[in-house]
């Protein structure tokens, strides 16, 4: 199908984009990669007056390591993500769709975006990590954990720009990440990232888990890393605490899966990447 009218402009400087997304109201819509907006554009579901480009935004595109975290640009693309030796970020960025997607699609784009089935929003979530935007009333930091309002709906106001997203380095933690999808460029029906850090005796000092798919946002699995933390990180441990993944969720039911089986999915899913972080 194709897309409802609008009009488009590419600015050269991130004050002129915030200029233009004011002056177009709220119809008016960033694009970064475009493959989360362009295709919602092409089904008519959504259909904004304007199109502010960040193509030629100078500084938005890059990664940098600095004091225990990573800074990466919002117009960063998943195929630098995927091989910047991010761990966590990295495989997840390397999963996403096709080539294709990955050569244009970004970072910022898809945090913004706020897709509850996108891989990135969860290992955001489960790092802890946080997202700078910047709009009329100036710059500000939102954490993960309140970014993710509800489905398609983050923090990030109608004036303002995500132009940086910020992740612990996690040094200390070892890191899995599972993903279920009927094809390797689907959308994952079930999808999940687990950071775990060991004691010195062996035990769990520290667990996360993010969950993909499991509800209108993306999700941290509580009950999980509760029954997980201060335990031994063996098979039957583990087993235990992964059944306890879909607890308070509310996964949707679609031509894929039944809300029955991504639950499953969800307890399987959650076993095998804390059996990978805690190898």
């Amino acid at each position: 199908m194709i897309p409802a009218q609008f009009d488009y402009v590419a600015p050269a400087s991130l004050d002129e984009a915030l200029d233009a997304l004011r002056n177009g109201g709220e119809d008016a819509k960033v694009l970064a990669g475009g493959h989360s907006l362009l295709p919602l554009m092409k089904l008519r579901l959504a259909a904004p007056s304007l199109l502010v480009d960040l193509r030629k935004v100078p500084g938005l595109a890059g990664i940098q390591r600095e004091n225990g975290t990573v800074r990466l640009g919002a117009m960063t693309r998943h195929v630098d993500v995927a091989s910047g030796g991010l761990g966590l970020a990295s495989t997840a960025a390397g999963t996403i769709a096709d080539p294709q997607v990955r050569n244009r699609g970004t970072i910022g784009g898809s945090l913004a975006h706020g897709d509850p089935a996108s891989d990135m929003p969860a290992v955001l979530l489960a790092a802890e990590g946080s997202v700078t935007v910047r709009g009329s009333g100036g710059t500000r930091e939102i954490a993960a954990a309140d970014l993710f309002e509800d489905f398609l709906t983050t923090a990030v106001g109608d004036d303002e720009i995500l132009t940086e997203v910020r992740l612990p380095a996690m040094d200390g933690y070892g890191f899995g990440f599972q993903k279920f999808n009927r094809r390797n460029e689907d959308w994952a029906m079930v999808g999940v990232c687990a950071y775990v850090k060991k004691a010195a005796d062996g035990s769990c000092e520290d667990v996360r888990i993010g969950l993909t798919h499991m509800g209108s946002t993306p999700l941290r699995a509580g009950g999980v890393e509760t029954a997980l933390r201060g335990r031994p990180l063996d098979a039957q441990s583990i087993a235990a605490a992964a059944e306890q993944a879909a607890e308070g969720t509310e996964p949707p039911a679609d031509l894929n899966a039944s809300a029955d089986y991504k639950r499953h999915l969800a307890r399987v899913l959650t076993r095998r990447a804390l059996e990978d972080a805690s190898s």
